[in-house]
């Protein structure tokens, strides 16, 4: 639904802007797929020269994470690398297959097996999804031409979907580790980072966490973000946990697996 209403705002903006005309807005989509299909192999190029590719042979425990997961969401096949990095982060990429996860290292340290499964699914959950193809595509839309007011009008539009992407992709990482608490530890750890290493610093950080939507500006700066709070992802996963339709897909998973 939010898809479907941020691309009709788009196709609103561009019915009404003069300057918004079909042979540009064509031109510009035409730019548009043809760079992030060449940022896209650029990215991909560089990872093959630092990142390490994870497989049976280089990083078993992992794969096998990897192998569980994907079994799990039933996603396509994806290439996975683990990239030095200081920070706790993941993130994944790609118009065609396979599509990219990318793992910073600090990730390996801080989590254990079943956070990682939290972000393993949450990464290919944006791939099961379609959002990888469908937020450089339809993303890249916002460089229409277009008066100033109606730029902003489409980026907050755009922003509300990658915000919505999240969600998804955080119900997914649950139904991937299948614990809600490793999920919400697993965020806790990626928004404060190596603070939240021990159970204590975890406890403090989430009570730090939980109280994100008492500050007025973080409720304003969430518009203009790409992703939610984290105090609105944790309460999103409780919800979705507490669902019936959690346990009917995890019912689905489980078969997955088998």
């Amino acid at each position: 639904m939010i898809l479907f209403v941020t691309v009709a705002l788009v196709l609103v903006v561009i019915a009404v802007t003069a300057t918004a005309t079909l042979c540009g807005s064509f031109l510009v989509t035409l730019v548009v797929v043809g760079y992030s299909y060449l940022a896209s192999r650029v990215r991909h190029e560089e990872l093959l020269k630092q990142a390490q590719p994870i497989t049976a042979e280089t990083v078993p425990g992992l794969a096998a994470l990897v192998r569980e997961c994907a079994a799990r969401l039933q996603v396509e096949p994806v290439q996975v690398f683990v990239a030095p990095s200081r920070a706790l982060n993941a993130y994944t990429f790609g118009l065609t297959a396979p599509k990219v996860v990318v793992l910073y290292s600090p990730l390996l340290e801080m989590m254990d097996a079943d956070e990682l499964r939290f972000i393993l699914g949450h990464e290919m959950g944006h791939v099961r999804l379609g959002h990888t193809w469908l937020n450089s595509l339809i993303g890249g839309m916002a460089g229409v031409p277009s008066p100033f007011l109606a730029a902003v009008v489409l980026a907050l539009a755009f922003r509300w979907w990658n915000r919505a992407c999240e969600y998804s992709a955080d119900r997914a990482g649950l139904l991937a580790c299948r614990h809600p608490q490793k999920a919400i530890s697993a965020l806790v750890r990626l928004t404060t980072g190596t603070a939240a290493r021990t159970s204590s610093d975890l406890r403090q950080a989430l009570q730090r966490v939980e109280a994100e939507d008492d500050d007025l500006a973080n409720l304003f700066g969430e518009a203009l973000a790409t992703h939610p709070m984290t105090v609105r992802r944790i309460e999103a996963l409780r919800r979705f946990a507490a669902s019936d339709e959690y346990r009917r897909l995890q019912t689905l998973m489980d078969r997955n697996l088998c």
